[in-house]
């Protein structure tokens, strides 16, 4: 190890334009530490909105360099980890690329015009890919030799806290773009099913602004039975989903899906449509009750609503999340990760331009 070190140093490149994305980075950084590696996440700046997905990836691309250049400089890394391949577009040293989905799958047509090429180059300099799914590495379009070069390491999920005796919240949907995440079709379900819910039930809705709802075209006025909370803190958030019954949501498309593998942990039933991209929770939630997994939302959440055994579910679901769990998680991370970054040639000594 360089300069002595018991084990190696790692940065990790922070694209962080979520607060998903931002929670994703914190766990692997401390998985990393628990393995026993020197961490720094260098996190790039917020670059200023603008209107179009192309420049918005260019302006992403351009922090996330700065932000890398500044570390690297600051002091040589022995490994270097992209956070997304929107971080690792322009780096200024080759590394390893972690991944949801990549621009081949969730930037279609004109929206990806410049970053699908240049990804797809990326890809196949990165030293180490890092999906989150096996459906993200599939979505690369890498052939199985150039696949060999791929770790799949999931987000660790646990449950938030103890579930309540009693479930007093109905449902709970979290919208945090409304539109990408169907609202205004789990509005349309929630009209159908509210009736299998019980006098005085609740659909909550979590994670958008009154603004963003504004935008989407959205009044959750004109929806009895619906409660807006809007964004809350994180442990706010994760207290709600302990005390529902059922997550509910419509996705357009999925590149992970962390929000409802998070309603499973903590003892809700997945209603959902079968949505694109690579939707960690939909071949656990089909293989738990299949029923609850179809276009015909409204009939999915009344499933949902009247299941016969939500316990027997809960328990199943924790079953299928066991590779999920941290301790799995940290197991991965220190038996393979960390040894294949190591030894990967991640770092290079020479900056690029």
């Amino acid at each position: 190890m360089s300069r002595g070190r018991s084990a190696a140093d790692v940065l990790i490149v922070s694209l962080g334009s979520t607060a998903g994305l931002r929670a994703a980075d914190e766990d692997l950084a401390a998985s990393l530490r628990r393995a026993g590696a020197s961490v720094r996440v260098a996190a790039a700046v917020p670059p200023g909105a603008v209107r179009t997905l192309p420049l918005t990836d260019l302006l992403w691309a351009r922090a996330a360099r700065a932000a890398a250049l500044d570390a690297i400089r600051e002091e040589a890394p022995g490994a270097v980890i992209y956070s997304t391949t929107t971080a690792a577009l322009l780096w200024p040293l080759r590394g390893a690329i972690r991944f949801d989905a990549p621009a081949a799958g969730n930037r279609p047509g004109r929206h990806g015009l410049w970053q699908r090429p240049l990804e797809r180059r990326r890809l196949r300099e990165a030293p180490l890919l890092l999906p989150l799914s096996a459906g993200g590495l599939q979505e690369t379009g890498l052939g199985a030799t150039e696949r060999e070069h791929a770790l799949i390491v999931p987000l660790p999920v646990e449950p938030s806290g103890e579930a309540p005796v009693v479930r007093d919240v109905a449902a709970i949907t979290y919208a945090g773009n409304p539109v990408k995440k169907g609202l205004a079709s789990v509005l349309a379900a929630w009209r159908r099913a509210r009736p299998a819910a019980g006098e005085g039930a609740e659909l909550i809705v979590a994670g958008a602004s009154a603004a963003e709802l504004r935008a989407a075209g959205i009044d959750l006025d004109a929806h009895e039975g619906v409660r807006d909370v809007g964004r809350l803190a994180r442990e706010e958030y994760r207290a709600l989903v302990r005390r529902a019954r059922v997550f509910v949501t419509a996705p357009s498309r999925e590149d992970y899906g962390q929000a409802q593998l998070e309603a499973l942990a903590d003892g809700c039933l997945l209603a959902t449509t079968p949505a694109l991209g690579p939707y960690a929770a939909l071949p656990i939630a089909r293989r738990l009750a299949p029923e609850l997994v179809a276009e015909d939302l409204g009939a999915a959440l009344r499933s949902a609503l009247s299941h016969p055994d939500p316990l027997g579910y809960a328990a199943r679901a924790r079953e299928e999340l066991a590779p999920l769990r941290t301790a799995a998680v940290d197991e991965l991370v220190a038996g393979e990760l960390l040894p294949r970054l190591t030894g990967s040639g991640a770092a290079r000594p020479t900056l690029t331009a």
